[in-house]
């Protein structure tokens, strides 16, 4: 880890000065992903600024009847309220999947969504990378690639995001507020995280000087609400295939309201054109999704067993819906 100055902000306008104005700093939350980092000289920031003490940390509800999160809202936290696990399911199932007990009582709501991929070839500091290193290429290309993306790739990246909470989301129409210097600006997370295209080390469309206020989600729709995670162990791993699904229930059949996929791509991927179909039952519907979701898919020799696991774990998430209790 190389040296770095610190500076505790004790206001959300503080941070945005400091961070307008700092060179090289980055913002330090629960640090489980950027400390990571640091250690490994692949993050290296000359300043940090601690946000931990300027609020943004409470679930509130909306006039419109939706909720908002804040965004120092620890992970533990927001899977655990109330308002979470009565209305918005999908969004606790998806939390308490990923990492361990320990880091989801450290890592925010924020940070979660800012989190960097676990491609091992970003990681592995003495391969090509371009998100490490702009313009150095990309190993895993033509590489060991049984993890990465099969949607929404390109040749300079075929890394794959590894949030569980960003995949419910974004099957609830989440919106992320953020702040700088210029004031107020709402992005869909449907365009927060961007796809590699020739610029793979650009992951986000926050401008470099805004922070993350908040992520608002819209009123509840009800339906039955399900997060399905494939891993390679039952314990602390980040998904190979994820689906998170909101759907109807009539006797044996079923429909798909809302439907994203994790594990697939650079960003949570969904596909409205899959959703809305009408009732059938959960093998057919599976199917017919899943041929929409995945149009388009360029897998590797390595990873190509992704498609069918993206069909199998949509079915189970289908049958996981007739199943649960209400």
């Amino acid at each position: 880890m190389k040296d770095f100055t610190y500076h505790r902000a004790n206001s959300l306008d503080e941070a945005v000065t400091l961070l307008a104005s700092t060179p090289n700093a980055k913002l330090l939350a629960g640090g489980t992903n950027l400390l990571d980092l640091m250690k490994l000289q692949i993050e290296t920031p000359q300043h940090l600024i601690d946000i931990n003490h300027i609020g943004m940390d409470k679930v509130e509800t909306l006039p419109s009847g939706g909720l908002a999160i804040g965004a120092l809202v620890r992970n533990a936290d927001l899977a655990a309220h109330p308002m979470v696990k009565r209305d918005y399911g999908v969004l606790t199932r998806a939390l308490v999947s990923g990492a361990s007990g320990q880091l989801r009582n450290r890592a925010t709501t924020a940070g979660n969504l800012m989190q960097r991929t676990r491609c091992p070839y970003f990681y592995g500091t003495t391969k090509a990378c371009n998100k490490r290193v702009p313009g150095s290429g990309c190993d895993a290309v033509n590489g060991f690639s049984t993890n990465l993306a099969v949607l929404g790739a390109s040749a300079s990246c075929i890394a794959t995001h590894s949030s569980d909470m960003a995949v419910a989301l974004r099957a609830l129409d989440a919106m992320i507020v953020v702040i700088g210097p210029a004031g107020e600006r709402r992005i869909a997370l449907s365009d927060f995280h961007r796809l590699p295209g020739d610029t793979p080390h650009v992951e986000t469309s926050l401008d470099s000087h805004e922070i993350i206020a908040r992520v608002e989600l819209p009123a509840p729709i009800g339906g039955r609400q399900v997060y399905r995670k494939v891993r390679e162990r039952a314990s602390y791993a980040f998904a190979t295939v994820s689906v998170a699904l909101i759907a109807r229930v009539d006797a044996e059949r079923v429909a798909i309201d809302k439907l994203a996929f994790g594990g697939l791509a650079a960003k949570p991927w969904r596909v409205e054109a899959a959703e809305g179909r009408g009732f059938g039952l959960p093998g057919e519907i599976a199917e017919a999704a899943a041929s929409v979701v995945l149009d388009g898919a360029s897998p590797t020799d390595h990873n190509k067993y992704k498609l069918d696991l993206a069909r199998q774990a949509l079915h189970a998430a289908l049958i996981d819906a007739q199943e649960q209790r209400l």
